[in-house]
Parts: structure tokens; sequence; C-alpha cells
């Protein structure tokens, strides 16, 4: 009787497996793009990792070049630059984590709240759009607006009043920190609330009516209803963000830097592209990219501990 079972409980898995494959093969055709990308562009390089524990050099090739073991990782941990991109690159993804984080979470509580749909709607396409835009398009119009004697920005509070000489938003190392920052969070904010506004509706609307009948005004009834409502999207999104707290992002920093502000701008992703692709330290390249996966890794792990431990589902 048990052996029928199974082979009944087999068939039934292999039948409804064809019938799935029959019905939705368009999807799963689909899926096969984006699956063959990640394939082919993040597993795929996988054996290239090996350059980090070697003296590679492109002309002798895998095969030629001679094993250094942790040699290379020796080099870069007392490289003064390394030391410098590091210290930029820590400080600023910390501070884009601190700024940057809560404001899709408050722009998402707030079109929420909004009643006009068309406003909500309008609203809510304007601040999307900086996520499409590229950080050459952001750079160019930031080195537009800001400048200090011409941009529009300086110009219009001069005007007003305000001040009496142009700032130096992005010529001064301190006002350009404060600026990258802000920019950053304006880039990115918009897109980042498509995440919480899809939790939030989620939410049942029985919770929200219960709370008008007892009396909540709109503070308590998001304080108390929606906020522990998308807690399990934030504690994701906040484990996959600390992740990032060893990158940086080469584009932003390119399209925003220059010489004056050399000091703050030189963070890991420069010194990638100055070790690597510049001086042909591929070697060296290669180990801070493999340090800086590790440590991401490490810190979404102990993230995600964190988050169980205080009752929260976590990331894993």
């Amino acid at each position: 009787m048990s052996n029928v079972q199974t082979k009944n409980k087999g068939s039934i898995s292999r039948s409804s497996w064809k019938n799935s494959l029959k019905r939705d093969w368009q999807l799963y055709l689909l899926l096969l793009i984006p699956l063959a990308l990640v394939i082919i562009f993040s597993y795929g390089a996988y054996p290239g990792l090996r350059m980090a524990f070697m003296d590679y050099k492109p002309a002798k090739g895998f095969s030629g070049s001679k094993w250094v073991g942790l040699g290379t990782f020796q080099k870069i941990f007392k490289d003064a630059d390394f030391t410098r991109a590091l210290r930029n690159s820590i400080a600023f993804n910390i501070l884009d984590l601190l700024v940057g984080f809560p404001m899709p979470i408050i722009l998402a509580l707030i079109l929420n709240e909004l009643r006009y749909q068309k406003f909500k709607k309008v609203s809510q396409t304007i601040l999307y759009l900086p996520h499409f835009l590229s950080w050459a398009i952001i750079g160019s119009v930031a080195l537009t607006m800001f400048k200090p004697s011409s941009g529009l920005v300086n110009v219009a509070l001069m005007n007003a009043g305000i001040i009496d000489s142009g700032i130096p938003f992005l010529n001064e190392k301190w006002h350009w920190a404060v600026t990258y920052l802000m920019i950053g969070v304006w880039q990115g904010m918009g897109w980042g609330t498509i995440l919480y506004l899809a939790a939030i509706t989620g939410i049942s609307g029985e919770q929200y009516e219960a709370a008008m009948i007892d009396g909540a005004n709109r503070w308590q009834r998001m304080v108390h209803i929606t906020l522990p409502g998308i807690r399990s999207t934030i504690v994701t999104l906040l484990i996959m963000n600390l992740g990032r707290v060893m990158g940086s992002n080469l584009e932003r920093l390119t399209a925003l830097g220059n010489t004056q502000v050399k000091e703050f701008q030189y963070q890991l992703a420069i010194y990638i592209f100055n070790k690597g692709l510049e001086n042909n330290k591929f070697s060296q390249a290669t180990a801070v990219g493999l340090f800086q996966s590790a440590i991401g890794v490490l810190l979404v792990l102990l993230s995600d501990r964190i988050a169980k431990k205080l009752g929260d589902d976590g990331l894993l």
C-alpha cells in the first residue's frame, strides 16, 4: 500500500511540474534571461578571484603568474592610500546609512497619508525620477547649480540676502561632504519608498478602522499600526544596507568629485580603479574587492543574527 502511495505521489509531482511548465513556459523562458546574466556576470567571475592570491601578470595569464598567498593582502594593508580610502568609505557609507535610510520610510509614511490621489501619484512620479538619471547627468546639473558665483542656488541665496558670498558646495571638502550626502539622499529616497508603500498596502484596513473608532488620530495610527506593520521590511532592508557599508559608487564619486575635494573623494572605488586599471595592479584591485565582499557578508550575517535575537525574522 505504501509503495502505491509513493508511486502516486511521485507521478503527481512529476505531472504537476510538467503541467506548470506547459502552462507557464513563457514565464520560465523569461526567467532564463536574468538567471543567465547572474551566472555569467556574478558566478562566472569567481575563478578570477584567484588573482588576489597571485602576482598576476596579464601577459603570463593565470598559468604563468606566481602564487603569493596572502602577500597581496599584506601589501594593501600596509598601503597608506588603502587606509585613507577605507577610512573615507566607512565614514561616508555610515553617514549615508544614518541620513539616507530613514528618508524613504518617512517619505512613504507621508505619501500614505495623502488623500488627494492625483496629487499623490504626481508626487510619487516626481520623486522616483532621480533614480533613473545617470550620475553623469546628476553631476553635471549639480556642478551648474552649486557654482560659488553663478550657480542657481548661490544666486538665489544672495538675492534673498541670506548670504553675502557664494558657498563652495562642491569646491571645499566639508561643504562637499554635506552636498554629496544630500544629493545621494535625493537621488535614492523616492525609489526606496516603493518597497515601503508596497508593505503598507499589505496592512489590513480593519486595523485602521478599529483605531479610528477608538479615537486614534493620524499620528497614533502611523506609530502604532503602520510602522509595526512594515517593521519586517525595514529590518530586511537595513540588513541589506549594512552589507554595503564597505562599498562605494565610482560613478557617484567621479561625477561629483574634483581635485579640490580629493581628500574626502578618495574612497575604495577610486582606489580599485586607480590600482587595477590605471596602474595595472590587478591582484591588488581584486584583493580589495574580495576584502570588501567578505566584510559585507560578515556584516549581513551578524546583523541578521542580531535581528533574530531581537525577535524579527531577519533576512536569512
